[in-house]
């Protein structure tokens, strides 16, 4: 078998990451810890299928996770665009799920009113 070299196998990447269509473009994370949940989260989450039932879900993960880490800013719920840095938002009611998955997982702007924080806690 032949060797492949790295800039093969890059090349090779490439070509196959820009084929993968089933891939989602956008993920959203509503965080469902303890203090999530106590907080109102199952709403938020309600809300985002909500949005996306009526908006669409073409290219759209939608996902829980557990605690984020910022009890004090529950119900929390993260956007992760493809190729953009994850966006967290905190303080967030049925009401900004809503405005948030129109203006940033529909339109791509997010929504500086409610960003707590933009970015990865860990560096891959």
């Amino acid at each position: 078998m032949k060797k492949l070299d790295v800039y093969k196998f890059q090349e090779l990447s490439k070509k196959l990451r820009g084929n993968a269509r089933s891939r989602p473009q956008v993920r959203v994370i509503v965080h469902m810890g303890t203090c999530g949940i106590a907080s109102g989260s199952q709403e938020v989450l309600d809300a985002v299928l909500e949005s996306a039932a009526e908006l669409g879900d073409d290219g759209v993960n939608i996902a829980t996770s557990g605690c984020a880490g910022f009890c004090s800013r529950e119900p929390m719920l993260t956007v992760q665009v493809a190729d953009a840095p994850p966006v967290k938002y905190g303080d967030i009611n049925p009401d900004k799920a809503r405005k948030i998955y129109a203006e940033h997982v529909i339109g791509g702007s997010p929504v500086a009113g409610y960003v707590l924080a933009v970015g990865c806690e860990s560096t891959y």
